[in-house]
């Protein structure tokens, strides 16, 4: 049943394309948000592009976010209207350019103090006149009744009413594949589980390329490149050393970890944001492919993991502050699953150990080898993150000057009005050829756990068209079930490991051993009973 001609998105097609050119404009590092919107700057001036990724795109912080595309209500409270303006910018032209994956949300502050109306009203206000003419809708008071109809299971006790604001919501790592995808159909050459081993250096020690590794066949290539691009988010450091061992780290990584609940604690269509708990942080549950995620925390990291896990006091403190404002509490057994991220903020030059306190605005460093490396930012300015590093590669000399086409460039998958309310949605254009699929092959119609609404035509099209190259690559960041219930995450595993030997030609042995390493992994996405 697989498709007869490779796809432009076959690995066979994308690893000839690596061979067969002699040198690239741009080589990206890293296949996160940060290096995609750099890929996709760069291709949209026309540079021939390349993009190494070691593991999966998404496969760290990018998949593992709030799923907010916001302006930051904090960074505003915090005095940073700069990073805002910038942020709600952006915010529209992503709502603008990818409508299948983005959506206006309506978010809910409750109010408890007699202060916090006006407060939050004013404020939220400020926010609105950011957005300018991208503003998604304006703030507005609402009183008790109607903040407690709006929010089930929100505690009446004490209520005084609430504001409402607008912000957006997204997938992230589905936005990942698009914009992967987007970037191949510009003409890049985006490869993921293909690792840098090595930067390459003319006699003058400027770099000239990279050593790039296929992690499945283990085949090296030599790649030639004007400009090489370090856009490894939490893991720039590690390139760093590659370029000049010893040099001081450039990051400091923060963890965020969010809990995901059966939408029962959050009935409705509006998002609760808890604009200051106990340390200072802020709260969001926020409504997510028919679930509720709840978190984030701030918790400053020395290690570095693909796979961060979450310390019991984040959980605690999630749990706790959850309590205050819901009648019915979520419990550690109510958790469908658990997921932590590592931020990655430059590390802080005044010794302050508040993460929370250090900007979320990008830096561009270039080395004296001429390695570029972009660190620091977030999803939603991962556009204007890229048109920046390209901006610096094309001041350096590197790369002749061409103007940037992404704010008016439509992500993959865009559909003018998509019914987010659809299973397929999220496909956006994508959606009639699923069909058609099932159509031709009625048992891709049969769902892949009898519990959930993912179908077997899910994994053939993440395999044929999104590089999904292993059962963590479709379940993580394709279908993104384990990060919605990591137990039936668990239960699939065997069914798509079957797929996708099928669709990749893969054996009984690769089948057993991706359900395993799954089956290890996601047992990390369930929360173990206090």
């Amino acid at each position: 049943m697989s498709s007869e001609k490779p796809s432009v998105f076959s690995r066979e097609v994308l690893l000839g394309q690596l061979q067969s050119r002699p040198s690239w404009d741009v080589v990206v590092i890293g296949g996160g948000a940060t290096g995609l919107g750099v890929a996709l700057d760069a291709l949209s001036r026309g540079y021939s592009t390349l993009l190494l990724e070691r593991d999966d795109f998404a496969k760290g912080t990018s998949s593992r976010s709030t799923k907010l595309v916001h302006g930051g209500v904090r960074y505003l409270a915090q005095g940073d209207v700069r990073l805002v303006r910038e942020a709600l910018y952006e915010r529209g032209l992503l709502l603008k350019n990818a409508p299948h994956l983005v959506k206006n949300q309506d978010f809910i502050i409750p109010n408890y103090d007699w202060w916090g109306g006006p407060f939050y009203t004013i404020g939220l206000k400020l926010y609105d006149l950011l957005a300018g003419k991208l503003s998604l809708g304006a703030s507005a008071h609402l009183s008790r009744q109607e903040t407690l109809s709006r929010l089930g299971n929100l505690q009446p006790a004490g209520l005084r009413g609430g504001v409402l604001y607008h912000d957006g919501q997204f997938d992230d790592a589905r936005l990942a594949i698009n914009l992967a995808q987007t970037a191949v159909e510009l003409g890049g050459t985006m490869l993921n589980h293909c690792a840098v081993q090595k930067l390459l250096k003319d006699a003058q020690g400027q770099i000239t390329g990279v050593v790039a590794a296929d992690q499945e066949s283990g085949q090296t290539y030599d790649v030639q490149a004007k400009t090489v691009i370090n856009a490894t988010g939490i893991f720039v450091d590690d390139i760093l050393q590659l370029d000049e061992p010893g040099v001081p780290k450039l990051v400091r990584p923060s963890q965020g970890v969010h809990l995901v609940l059966d939408q029962s604690f959050l009935p409705g269509e509006d998002a609760l944001m808890i604009p200051k708990t106990e340390d200072g942080r802020v709260l969001f549950a926020v409504p997510w492919h028919n679930r509720i995620v709840l978190g984030t925390t701030d918790t400053p990291l020395d290690i570095i993991s693909p796979e961060p896990r979450a310390l019991e006091e984040e959980i605690e403190f999630i749990l706790r502050t959850a309590a205050r404002y819901l009648v019915r509490p979520p419990r550690r057994s109510d958790v469908l699953s658990i997921f932590a991220g590592l931020r990655p903020l430059a590390a802080p030059r005044n010794g302050s150990a508040k993460t929370r306190e250090i900007s979320r605005s990008h830096k561009i460093l270039v080395s004296k080898a001429g390695l570029i490396t972009i660190t620091g930012g977030k999803w939603t300015t991962y556009r204007r993150m890229g048109e920046d590093t390209i901006d610096r590669a094309v001041a350096m000399g590197r790369l002749r000057p061409a103007s940037t086409r992404t704010a008016e460039l439509p992500i993959h998958g865009a559909q003018p009005t998509p019914d987010h309310h659809s299973h397929l949605s999220g496909y956006g254009t994508d959606a009639p050829a699923l069909q058609q699929l099932m159509t031709e092959h009625p048992e891709l119609a049969e769902k892949l756990d009898p519990a959930l609404e993912f179908r077997q035509v899910e994994v053939v099209w993440a395999a044929r068209w999104e590089m999904a190259r292993t059962v963590e690559d479709v379940l993580a960041r394709r279908v993104r079930v384990l990060f919605l219930d990591a137990a039936a995450a668990i239960r699939m595993a065997p069914l798509v490991a079957r797929l996708l030997a099928r669709e990749l030609d893969r054996d009984a042995n690769w089948q057993q051993q991706q359900v395993i390493e799954f089956t290890q992994l996601a047992r990390q996405y369930v929360l173990a009973p206090g």
